[in-house]
């Protein structure tokens, strides 16, 4: 995997400081997650990195929808190197009950809206509540969560998709109004959102049909890219939304 990633002098010198911090990935059970997990461990740049997901047992569970699972994983955290990178690599787009993007408003539920947003926007928003305040302050940080392109209003020609969009617009907003406050905390802290591309994933694979030639990124390289556009953020770029080629993304 790191084959992918050409690493300057700055981001090295970063990885010694960090190698007395930690990094914290949320979703560590999904494709992304995991990738996003793996680079990080094979840098070597962290003294711990911590793998958290909804379908892991003991101290690495952590549940969206559940609020004390989410603190149960930052009082582990705490017990060791505080962390100066966390992760959100969460994401609903269709479930298996049937249920997925809307084509039109006749599509429209209200059970199913409010399940997208709970998982796309207000679980990432929980998380950033309990996790910003255990990161050190006076240092670089950074809170990204994976948010989409199709969140963006100023971006949106097509219609269609309205929870996914609609949540994704909401997670980005959330992220700006979180990057102001947590800038009064720590001047050096970074919150973004981040988007993937489209990504070889269950959330992606009955949607790959028309991701032109070259547009379609295996786990791995994803998890590459994106690691590469935090490596090259700075404290001015805090609550924007960057694409995994480090574009900046209109709200």
């Amino acid at each position: 995997m790191g084959s992918f990633r050409m690493r300057d002098a700055l981001a090295m010198a970063r990885g010694m400081v960090d190698k007395q911090r930690s990094a914290v990935v949320i979703g560590a059970g999904g494709a992304i997650g995991a990738a996003l997990a793996e680079v990080i461990a094979e840098e070597d740049t962290f003294a711990t990195v911590h793998r958290f997901a909804r379908s892991a047992s003991g101290a690495a569970h952590l549940d969206l929808d559940d609020e004390s699972s989410i603190a149960s994983a930052v009082a582990h955290v705490a017990g060791g190197p505080p962390p100066t990178l966390v992760i959100v690599a969460t994401g609903l787009l269709h479930d298996d009950a049937g249920n997925g993007p809307e084509k039109a408003l006749r599509d429209l539920d209200p059970a199913w809206l409010a399940r997208t947003f709970a998982v796309n926007a207000i679980g990432p928003a929980i998380v950033a509540k309990h996790f910003l305040p255990l990161m050190p302050r006076g240092e670089r940080t950074v809170f990204a969560a994976l948010s989409a392109r199709v969140g963006s209003i100023t971006d949106n020609r097509l219609g269609g998709w309205y929870g996914y969009r609609a949540a994704k617009a909401a997670l980005n907003q959330l992220i700006r109004t979180i990057a102001i406050e947590d800038r009064r905390r720590n001047e050096r802290g970074i919150v973004v959102g981040l988007h993937p591309g489209t990504v070889d994933t269950p959330l992606s694979r009955p949607f790959q049909g028309n991701v032109a030639p070259g547009q379609l990124f295996a786990p791995d390289r994803a998890a590459v890219q994106l690691l590469d556009v935090i490596d090259g953020l700075r404290p001015a770029d805090s609550g924007k939304l960057f694409a995994w080629d480090g574009v900046e993304i209109a709200p």
